[in-house]
């Protein structure tokens, strides 16, 4: 999913200010009727969901994600439960406005059920009192599949998630190259080695993209280094363009060797998609592992396509389900949430040919027939295997230091 741009947060929050529209008693009557449904059993939601309908709203540009919620999972809801699952394809700043602008109408019911989130646009909608929660403890797969006292559940970027978000899957940054061309990347210096031995066919997305936003944080983490970063204050540009200053420095040497001599920059990671297919470049950069392998299957990646994580490690996330403040139909959605936390819908949500999302369960969870599917799943030829990734997975960066580290790239590396 693609971070809330800088221009949308700013909106967001200006927002603010007509918070007002809604009276106090409305305020509390919301709060009376959210702590009624949190109130009951779990049992009781699935009896009130039956033939009801749920809204999940979300980024729509993967064929395969969407195929996985529009047949698999929406198929499975229908079956079992009698629910109606209907999916809007929508970037999440256009999500959250409307959401934003629903509430402050005061509409008891919108039109958002579910939302796919996270990161920065977890943070915003958390402080714009967007959300509906905390649920998580309500839904039996969170208890009998996660691991509810992992980091990665407990925190969204650095943000503590409180139980306004259920995990829904994993990612983790991977660099991909053609190996008829270039060694595995393990490394910034041997990025910048290629690009040095092959001018012009290597670059990256430009920030704020979702992609390659964490592509220059994982540079600043192999030049900086993570514990230097983390405790930053975000309210203190200047530090922190300090701190970064050596990632700078390689991002700037990098940039005459780049695409089109770094003079301009893939403006989102589908577009880097589309130059590495056609041979334009021979680098690209994925927040899932098993989209090259994907890509090569479907015949749109050359079969030389191979994937790398730099020796340091590269940044790994979750991304979340959360619910909307005036869903319309609550109950529902924590049924369908609890559906996509079971150990069948994460199988087969995290096989390659399907959608490839690393899954959210613990492993120490599953009995021995459960793990012997999930070792069973066959990975791709460009993939990884899970426990390499594991090894080398980094954590985010607090969320609000984000849009602070894509303000400074966009001063310092593409007009200088």
């Amino acid at each position: 999913m693609k971070l809330l741009s800088k221009i949308s947060a700013l909106l967001l929050a200006s927002t603010l200010v007509l918070s007002g529209c809604a009276s106090t008693g409305d305020k509390a009557s919301d709060k009376s009727n959210d702590e009624a449904i949190l109130a009951k059993k779990y049992e009781d939601y699935q009896a009130s969901a039956k033939d009801t309908t749920v809204t999940i709203y979300g980024w729509g540009g993967s064929d395969l994600t969407n195929n996985w919620i529009d047949h698999y999972l929406a198929d499975k809801v229908k079956k079992e439960y009698g629910i109606t699952l209907k999916r809007t394809g929508m970037n999440i700043d256009e999500i959250l406005n409307n959401l934003q602008n629903s509430v402050q109408a005061g509409e008891e019911k919108g039109n958002i059920d579910i939302i796919w989130i996270n990161g920065e646009n977890f943070y915003t909608a958390m402080n714009n009192n967007l959300l509906f929660g905390p649920f998580v403890d309500k839904l039996p797969n969170m208890e009998k599949y996660v691991d509810v006292n992992s980091d990665e559940v407990k925190y969204d970027f650095g943000f503590e998630t409180k139980g306004y978000e259920s995990p829904f899957g994993k990612a983790q940054v991977v660099m991909v190259y053609n190996s008829d061309v270039l060694g595995p990347i393990k490394s910034a210096d041997d990025l910048m080695k290629a690009a040095k031995a092959n001018p012009g066919k290597i670059t990256y997305p430009a920030p704020p993209d979702f992609t390659g936003s964490a592509f220059v944080r994982n540079i600043i983490y192999e030049k900086v280094g993570y514990d230097k970063i983390k405790g930053l204050d975000p309210k203190n540009v200047e530090a922190v363009r300090t701190a970064i200053k050596p990632a700078l420095d390689y991002l700037k040497e990098l940039k005459p060797y780049l695409w089109k001599e770094g003079k301009t920059y893939p403006a989102e990671s589908t577009q880097l998609d589309n130059m590495f297919a056609d041979g334009t470049v021979i680098f690209d950069v994925s927040y899932n592992p098993n989209f090259a392998s994907n890509m090569v299957e479907n015949g749109t990646f050359p079969k030389s396509t191979k994937t790398s994580v730099f020796d340091k490690g590269t940044i790994g996330n979750t991304h979340f389900l959360a619910i909307a403040k005036n869903a319309p139909n609550k109950e529902g959605a924590m049924v369908v949430i609890n559906e996509i936390l079971n150990f069948d819908s994460q199988l087969e949500k995290y096989k390659p040919e399907v959608w490839g999302d690393l899954p959210v369960i613990d492993n120490s969870k599953l009995s021995e027939d459960q793990k012997k599917e999930i070792a069973g799943v066959k990975i791709g030829s460009a993939t990884l295997p899970q426990a390499e990734l594991l090894k080398k997975r980094q954590p985010e960066l607090p969320s609000a230091l984000v849009p602070v580290i894509e303000k400074i790239w966009a001063e310092e590396i593409p007009n200088k």
